[in-house]
């Protein structure tokens, strides 16, 4: 039984730069000069009263960062309109967050005690507030739990998948204000994970603002004028439109993010205002986040690079690609901006994805045997693309976890990726495809020329640019590539449906698992892994859509999956991620084509705290949001 005590939280805690109040003396607060005028009118309490008793005190020093000062806006872009949900995924306030070296500690929690992976006893903030100042209390998780997750009308299918442990839901209990405990018969050992992830849960919701539109809390009539008002068919209906903690286009809706969203409407630029109730401060008593505003513009995806080059953007990662990289760097000094290379920590920057379930018969024979599948993948001249496309800076290997994981093999990464003609017309052969047309391609079973359709999302040209390469050395093996850019919604659409035969697109976005990380999207348990949708819409749906996994390797990965999750010690799970990834790399669901490719990350002169060197990822990370921009800072 493993027990997470004070003294393990203070150790991960004091790693990130983070201190405990009770452990260290909570420094003044200072009071922030754009909320001055409210305070001095009245119309907003002191800080001192905005913060919560214990709040997060960061130590910038012992993480060799600069203290900052309050102000400024702070300009960055997004491509669509739904991607200020963005301001969410950077601001990165979560229950429990990864620290820079990917430990989970407490953040918007005080601390938390973990019991076997089977009880979790969350403790809060005494004094924590919402953005409108409401107090965040464990009534929120019991509204949420209670009212919304379990509410057939809001959530149809119950309480979120994560929660389900062989079958069974959690017993939630709220002992006192700041006390919340869930605890289940068998372990959860996916828990904390899923609530440090780049799109949290969210196992709690501002009762306060929301029981105005729960049926539970109002007047029939009242909420029924409410409905109409809205031109929605139900309450429901209303409750869920407003309930929108991560799309984050509610403006009324109250959050504990660093900045709160302070447009409505779909507007060419939003901006985001600093929250005068977030629970973090630096230790010289200057509430989080430094800056002010967060101005968010929506462009065009082909401008962004260019918009960027004129200087701007404070801060861009998002919609820049490595080909952009010598532009950037030529306009440093006009556009008072550096230009610096992250890391990528996707598992492959370029997979393709043959589509094992694939409507087709014959295609999906063809694509279900592995010669072929290794074929492919031999016949990629990986260096060339690196070469060509990233100037020999990123890594070419198949899809596998990368160094930074404790569960790297050389072996796996390295498993069918050399360049071998010889030995991929040999498997072709060996698969039975030893026909040819006039043209060499190979023939399929019934006749038809081996032209193999990849449909990708159109949206970076470096795949469109690998997969013309793939297409010289594909021929060769006697393979005609098809390539059809898509918009990357009907794309992933056509991929469920079955209607794909192959499409392109990253890899796993947590190439950087560790101990404590679910292997489940190493199974078939999700659509959105390319590979097998009606697999994973299968497990998603409880078998009422979708094919069950009929491949005897797909079924393993499903059955050590489980493993994982009933497994009582480090020991246990780590050999189930090894057996895994050794089937991964064995059976090539995806073909990865490099990975490590450098990310530009264009930061303004003027915004410090930034680092220099960094790893820009989805899992585990929220891209900027591990690197904590609620401490970014600027000068003028």
């Amino acid at each position: 039984m493993f027990k997470t005590t004070r003294p393990l939280i203070l150790a991960a805690t004091l790693a990130f730069g983070w201190t405990l109040p009770a452990l260290a003396d909570v420094p003044v607060p200072q009071e922030s000069s754009f909320w001055s005028a409210e305070v001095n009118a009245g119309d907003l309490p002191p800080v001192s009263e905005r913060l919560p008793k214990d709040p997060l005190v960061v130590d910038l020093a012992a993480k060799g960062r600069e203290f900052g000062t309050p102000g400024g806006t702070m300009r960055t872009m997004v491509t669509r309109s739904k991607d200020i949900r963005q301001m969410v995924v950077y601001g990165y306030a979560r229950l429990v967050g990864f620290d820079e070296n990917y430990n989970i500690v407490p953040d918007i929690l005080a601390s938390f005690d973990n019991d076997g992976n089977r009880k979790f006893t969350l403790h809060l903030r005494e004094g924590h507030k919402w953005s409108d100042g409401s107090p965040f209390t464990s009534e929120d998780f019991r509204y949420w739990w209670e009212d919304v997750a379990n509410n057939e009308l809001l959530s149809p299918s119950g309480p979120p998948d994560f929660l389900i442990v062989e079958g069974k839901a959690p017993t939630v209990s709220f002992p006192d204000e700041t006390t919340v405990i869930y605890e289940w018969d068998d372990p959860n050992p996916d828990f904390l994970q899923t609530l440090a992830q780049a799109r949290p849960p969210f196992i709690y919701r501002p009762s306060a603002f929301l029981k105005q539109y729960h049926e539970n809390y109002v007047d029939p009539e009242d909420l029924a004028a409410q409905v109409d008002d809205a031109r929605v068919k139900s309450w429901a209906a209303l409750h869920n439109k407003l309930d929108n903690l991560y799309k984050f286009d509610n403006h009324k809706l109250p959050t504990l993010q660093p900045w709160l969203n302070a447009s409505s409407g779909k507007k060419i630029r939003h901006n985001f205002v600093r929250n005068p109730y977030y629970h973090r401060i630096d230790s010289k008593g200057v509430q989080l986040p430094y800056i002010d505003v967060v101005e968010m513009e929506i462009v065009a995806p082909g401008l962004v690079a260019a918009k960027t080059n004129a200087g701007e953007t404070d801060l861009q990662g998002r919609g820049l690609a490595f080909r952009d990289a010598s532009i950037l760097k030529k306009g440093e000094a006009v556009g008072n901006y550096k230009t610096l290379l992250w890391k990528t920590g996707v598992a492959s920057q370029i997979a393709i994805y043959p589509n094992l379930n694939y409507a087709d018969e014959v295609w999906r024979d063809v694509l279900r045997d592995v010669r072929v599948r290794r074929a492919l993948s031999l016949g990629i001249d990986r260096k060339t693309i690196n070469q060509a496309l990233y100037f020999k800076l990123a890594k070419p290997g198949a899809m596998s976890v990368l160094p930074a994981s404790p569960f790297y093999s050389e072996d796996n990464a390295q498993a069918w990726a050399q360049y071998d003609i010889d030995m991929a017309n040999a498997l072709l052969d060996e698969a039975g495809l030893d026909q040819r047309d006039g043209s060499g391609i190979r023939l399929l079973p019934d006749g038809r020329p081996m032209e193999l359709i990849i449909e990708t999302a159109g949206e970076r040209q470096e795949v469109e640019n690998a997969l013309q390469i793939v297409t010289d050395t594909w021929r060769e093996i006697g393979v005609d590539l098809v390539m059809r850019p898509l918009d990357r919604d009907i794309l992933r659409n056509r991929v469920f449906a079955g209607n794909t035969m192959a499409s392109v697109w990253f890899g796993w976005d947590d190439g950087l698992p560790q101990v404590h990380t679910s292997p489940a999207y190493l199974a078939p348990t999700d659509q959105v892994f390319l590979a097998w949708p009606k697999w994973g819409q299968y497990y998603q749906t409880g078998g009422e859509v979708g094919e069950a996994p009929d491949m005897p390797e797909a079924e393993r990965l499903m059955t050590l999956a489980h493993d994982w999750e009933i497994a009582t010690t480090d020991e246990q799970r780590a050999a189930v991620w090894t057996e895994m990834l050794e089937i991964h790399a064995d059976q090539l669901y995806a073909i990865g084509i490099l990975n490590g490719a450098p990310q530009p990350i264009v930061v303004s002169n003027r915004l410090h705290n930034v680092p220099e060197q960094a790893m820009w990822a989805w899992e585990p990370g929220a891209h900027f949001g591990v690197h904590r921009p609620d401490e970014f800072f600027l000068v003028d």
